[in-house]
C-alpha cells in the first residue's frame, strides 16, 4: 500500500525537502502542497491523504487548527495530521495533541524520524520527537491506569519508548531485531490497553518506572 501524504508549511523549500526525503520511500508519496492552513484544509478534504504533515505557524490557518479541523474529537472521519515544527515549545506541544495531532516532531529531528512519524501514523501509533518526549511526559496522564506484569525485557522496552527512542533504535540497543522490538512494542500496547506510545511512554512515567533509573 502507498502512503498518500499532504505537506502544509508557509515555505515552499520545507515542502520541497519534505517532498524528496517521502517521495525517496517505495511506500511514501506526496499527493499535495499547501502553503496555508485553509488550503490545507481544503486539499485534505478534496484529496484525502492518508497523512497531513502540517507546521504550526501558518497564515491564514495555523496548525494547531487545521489539526483541531482535521483530526479533532469531534470529527466525524478524522485525517491523522503530524505536526512538524521548528518551535520546541510545550503549549504547542499539549495544544496539538488535545487537537488530536498523532505526532509532534521538531524539523531538526532528522529524515528517518520524519519516514518514521509519517508511518507511525497511518499504523494508528504516535511519534514524539525525543528532545521534546521526556519534558512533555512528565507533565501527561495516561488514560489507562491499567496494571500489568511486564517481563524483564518489556521493562526495558518501555523505557526505552519513554525516553522517545524508535523501533530501531530499540533494537539496536537490546541488541534485537527491529521486528522483535516490535512486537514487544505491539504487546505493550495490548497489556496496558495503550493506544499509542504516548500513552505507553506516559505510563512509564506515571507508574515511576523512570524515576528508578
Amino acid at each position: 500500500m502507498t502512503v498518500r501524504v499532504l505537506l502544509a508549511d508557509d515555505q515552499a523549500d520545507v515542502r520541497g525537502g519534505f517532498r524528496i526525503i517521502l517521495d525517496a520511500q517505495p511506500d511514501l508519496e506526496v499527493v499535495g502542497e499547501a502553503a496555508d492552513g485553509e488550503e490545507a484544509v481544503r486539499l485534505a478534504e478534496e484529496l484525502r491523504p492518508d497523512v497531513v504533515v502540517a507546521d504550526i505557524r501558518m497564515p491564514k490557518l495555523d496548525g494547531l487548527e487545521l489539526t483541531r479541523l482535521l483530526a479533532g474529537p469531534a470529527v466525524a472521519d478524522p485525517v491523522p495530521v503530524l505536526v512538524v515544527t521548528t518551535f520546541d515549545l510545550d503549549e504547542y506541544v499539549f495544544a496539538a495533541l488535545r487537537n488530536g495531532a498523532c505526532g509532534f516532531l521538531l524539523k531538526r529531528s532528522g529524515p528517518a524520524l520524519l519516514v518514521e512519524g509519517v508511518r507511525a501514523a497511518v499504523a494508528g501509533d504516535a511519534m514524539i520527537s525525543p528532545a521534546v518526549t521526556t519534558r512533555l511526559l512528565r507533565e501527561l496522564t495516561p488514560r489507562t491506569t491499567r496494571t500489568a506484569h511486564l517481563t524483564d525485557r518489556e521493562e526495558e522496552v518501555i523505557r526505552l519508548v519513554a525516553l522517545g527512542r524508535t523501533n530501531a533504535e530499540i533494537a539496536a540497543e537490546l541488541v534485537i531485531s527491529p521486528g522483535t522490538a516490535k512486537t514487544h512494542v505491539a504487546n505493550l500496547h495490548t497489556k496496558l490497553d495503550a493506544r499509542n506510545r504516548v500513552e505507553l511512554a506516559a505510563w512509564a512515567w506515571e507508574t515511576g518506572r523512570m524515576r528508578e533509573r
